[in-house]
């Protein structure tokens, strides 16, 4: 019985993390954003059958955001631009974060065709956020001499990954450098 118990173990380790725990079903879920052509997205269902990795920025971050979105290109690049994997940057600053501001900020990190950006109706993107349990904050605010807002948010730090049913089955602290690695070694182990 013993050798039995010490053979089953290491298979159900196996097993468990190539079917790793939902941490969200996002799958019910039905969100109406725009993408940096301007093109309607209904996030999570026009992703159906693939996966997705997700970030969370605002284009006028002053530190981590542009971190995130050198991983997700990084992720994407280690995983050879995989066509079953869908890169996607969420933005929780939809006033300024406008599609051609989204399109203008991708440009020089030469995102690839299946990298989304999205942005859309204020209700639609907090809702969103709040699903995915994003938070953000005003921590500044001014305005500027031509009478422009200017402020910075205070957010999470986050990539999570979703299966092919549109679940939540991995998250990591996003701007970290030692992120796309694991994040190629977590789905390479769930494709």
């Amino acid at each position: 019985m013993k050798y039995m118990i010490t053979l089953f173990l290491p298979l159900l380790m196996i097993s468990c993390g190539n079917n790793p725990e939902v941490i969200e079903d996002m799958g019910d879920a039905s969100f109406r954003l725009l993408d940096q052509d301007s093109t309607e997205v209904i996030f999570p269902d026009d992703f159906e059958g693939d996966y997705i990795v997700m970030g969370f920025i605002y284009t006028n971050c002053p530190d981590i955001c542009s971190l995130i979105t050198q991983n997700l290109v990084k992720i994407q690049k280690e995983l050879n631009y995989p066509e079953d994997v869908q890169f996607v940057a969420a933005t929780f600053d939809p006033v300024r974060d406008t599609p051609p501001r989204l399109k203008q900020y991708g440009k020089p990190f030469k995102v690839d065709e299946n990298f989304t950006f999205l942005t859309g109706d204020s209700t639609q993107v907090f809702a969103l956020m709040d699903s995915a349990r994003v938070r953000s904050q005003v921590s500044m605010r001014d305005t500027t001499s031509d009478g422009r807002a200017l402020y910075f948010i205070n957010h999470s730090d986050k990539i999570m990954v979703l299966n092919k049913q549109a679940e939540v089955i991995f998250e990591y602290g996003g701007s970290l450098p030692m992120i796309p690695s694991l994040v190629v070694e977590d789905l390479n182990k769930v494709r």
